[in-house]
């Protein structure tokens, strides 16, 4: 479970006060797969990330009470002069989850060959993303966050064994995905909410969701 009361989150632009959330409150379940819609800029990134712990909110307090992913693309802890062998067993220690199976998936899924063996740092952008992905998918979790704002693969061979891989853990575990698109949240989740004004509206039901983040969009 994660669970916001009364969370506030702003940030100085230099020309103004940004708000991403104003004493917002709300909870994510385990069984209840989540969206959130939200337009580009409202703070996406942000929201996913305090859900992680990788950012504190300005008031209120998040709690958590289950084993919750970092979101998808997030890098952090992966250092980028080692390689994605030593990064993967590395983690998984970290985790207390068996070296050998980590390495193992992790170098299955993301399907990078011999580069597998070569430092994180000299990875393109794609490369990195199928990385931290496989790496999220080989840990256990009971929540998986994942932010469309993050890297992103064109790779079809990969998307392919990877959304196979996250349907199947969509029968034991919890996904909570934030995206400015409702079809790409038809694909994980039933319930969504939509992030307007630093509030977070929760609905029973992706399609009520949809018809107030349109209005809002087109307004």
């Amino acid at each position: 479970m994660i669970e916001f009361d009364g969370v506030s989150k702003s940030f100085w632009t230099g020309k103004q006060r940004k708000v991403i959330l104003d004493r917002a409150s709300f909870r994510v379940d385990l069984g209840n797969s989540l969206g959130i819609l939200a337009p580009n800029g409202t703070g996406k990134t942000t929201l996913i990330n305090m859900m992680a712990g990788l950012e504190k909110p300005d008031e209120g307090r998040i709690t958590r009470t289950s084993k919750i992913s970092f979101p998808l693309g997030y890098m952090g802890g992966v250092v980028a002069r080692h390689t994605a062998t030593e990064n993967s067993r590395h983690i998984a220690r970290l985790y207390g989850l068996d070296p050998d199976y980590v390495e193992a998936f992790s170098r299955w899924l993301c399907g990078l060959e011999e580069y597998f063996d070569m430092p994180v740092g000299t990875y393109s952008s794609g490369m990195r993303a199928r990385f931290s992905f496989s790496l999220m998918l080989a840990l256990d979790f009971d929540i998986y966050l994942i932010d469309e704002g993050m890297p992103a693969t064109t790779d079809v061979e990969f998307n392919r064994k990877a959304g196979a891989v996250l349907r199947e853990r969509l029968e034991n575990t919890t996904i909570v995905v934030v995206s400015h698109q409702p079809e790409t949240l038809e694909k994980f989740c039933k319930s969504a909410a939509v992030l307007k004004n630093g509030r977070i509206h929760m609905f029973d039901t992706l399609e009520e969701a949809r018809q107030l983040y349109e209005y809002q969009t087109q307004g």
